[in-house]
């Protein structure tokens, strides 16, 4: 009796492609800095793969994207980052780690959960998740990591520094940008799915 594959070539290849997206993203453009804003384009591959290949894989897709935040944060590339890397390094590795790999696996349980009953609100509810559940984790490890925010917070309220400061403009600007490439993602997952029906 022949075992069924785990993944086929296609589906290999795919997660592949989009693995290559995720490290090729986050290390060398896929976030574009606005003075103290940086944006995100990486959440994208990683919604796109939970998307298609289910929750672990997006999970696979988003703990790929925090080991290179990781080792950025470790080179000194983001200057927040740094600082916190400093004081907290245990936290830092653990909210660089867990919220994009939590972010990719809430997307696919979501979107597996949804896709029959309405395929469209499934796919939005999906693509809107990944970046609401990346800034919660981000806005509780900060929060666990006070005594070096404060420092930056300038004397005002540290909840306050991290909600206004650092989390309102790039959350507001990632939901936005994965609501929009939702379609896309949609017709992306058509041809997918034609392509393995064939």
């Amino acid at each position: 009796m022949k075992r069924k594959e785990v993944f086929s070539a296609k589906e290999l290849t795919g997660v592949a492609v989009l693995l290559a997206l995720v490290i090729v993203l986050q290390a060398f453009g896929g976030t574009i800095s606005i003075g103290a804003v940086q944006l995100n384009f990486t959440l994208i591959p990683i919604v796109l793969g939970a998307i298609v290949f289910g929750a672990w894989i997006g999970a696979f897709l988003g703990f790929a994207c925090g080991v290179v935040v990781l080792v950025q944060v470790i080179m000194g590339a983001v200057p927040f980052y740094t600082l916190i890397w400093t004081n907290d390094p245990i936290v830092t590795v653990f909210t660089c780690i867990v919220k994009t790999t939590a972010a990719g696996f809430v997307a696919g349980l979501v979107y597996q959960l949804l896709a029959k009953k309405n395929e469209r609100a499934a796919l939005l509810l999906a693509s809107g998740l990944v970046p609401v559940v990346n800034t919660t984790l981000f806005i509780i490890g900060c929060l666990c990591m006070t005594n070096s925010v404060h420092g930056m917070a300038g004397g005002q309220n540290v909840l306050v520094f991290i909600l206004v400061g650092l989390v309102t403009f790039n959350f507001f600007i990632e939901f936005a940008i994965n609501l929009l490439v939702a379609p896309a993602l949609q017709r992306v997952i058509q041809v997918v799915a034609k392509g393995n029906r064939k």
